[in-house]
């Protein structure tokens, strides 16, 4: 109880601190399978947990206000796995998926899901979850729901440049139209989705992993490293990575002074 009132009193005190609340965070959620390691578990289980800490991240989220969350999944790097790896990451994805349609915290909240990455490169039947996940969706736009799924950001760009190039090729796009903005447009199939303000990587890597490059790296984005394995993520973690970009944000605003 007495632990439970310090670590309250301190959620309040860094939530004081966090005078900015980005718009758009991006998280890599690292650690699942170390996690399971630790506790004698199948790697399935330790992925699971890191499912469920993900839906309780996500009401943090909306509590503070922020409004896109991009989760890095799965990447095109984790096709590498063992096939039984992949294969129950991919059962998981396809019940989380399918149960946004009859979640009533989606459609109260008005969250809108998308996902973002190579689908082609994923089974049918996970191709047919997220097809009706966005489709339930879509209409939303209080809240947004990124998943990284068969994402890498090499990969992404390179997509954007094979689109624009067919555009160029049909006489739909000059060259005088390919700006910056315009490529960034051109991202992730022209889904809704903003610069990074902040990146979070659990699990005590210190690299970003290819994510996001244009709208993270591109946009100078604050990053936050942090050692807890992702189902030990906590809230605080969460604050003390919002308090990181707050401080960002008041630094830049002292030296434009």
């Amino acid at each position: 109880m007495i632990e439970d009132a310090i670590l309250s009193f301190y959620e309040r005190i860094l939530r004081m601190q966090c005078r900015h609340i980005p718009s758009h965070i991006a998280i890599i959620q690292d650690g699942n399978r170390r996690f399971a390691r630790t506790r004698n578990m199948p790697r399935s289980e330790g992925h699971r947990a890191g499912a469920n800490r993900t839906e309780e991240m996500l009401s943090w989220a909306r509590d503070l206000g922020i409004k896109h969350i991009t989760l890095y999944s799965f990447s095109t790097e984790n096709f590498n796995r063992d096939s039984e790896e992949v294969q129950d990451l991919f059962c998981l994805f396809k019940d989380k998926l399918s149960r946004v349609i009859s979640d009533p915290r989606v459609h109260r909240d008005g969250i809108r899901v998308q996902v973002v990455g190579d689908r082609s490169l994923l089974p049918p039947d996970l191709q047919e979850a997220i097809a009706r996940a966005e489709e339930a969706t879509k209409h939303y736009d209080k809240y947004f729901l990124n998943v990284a799924l068969a994402y890498g950001g090499r990969n992404e760009i390179v997509r954007a440049a094979q689109r624009i190039i067919g555009g160029v090729s049909r006489g739909e796009v000059s060259l005088q139209d390919i700006t910056p903005e315009f490529v960034e447009s051109q991202l992730h199939e022209g889904q809704n989705i903003p610069p990074v303000d902040l990146i979070i990587r659990t699990g005590n890597e210190y690299r970003t992993s290819n994510f996001l490059p244009w709208l993270a790296n591109g946009h100078e984005s604050a990053v936050y490293f942090c050692a807890p394995y992702w189902p030990r993520f906590r809230k605080i973690d969460l604050l003390r990575a919002i308090r990181t970009y707050s401080q960002r944000i008041d630094a830049m605003g002292k030296a434009s002074c």
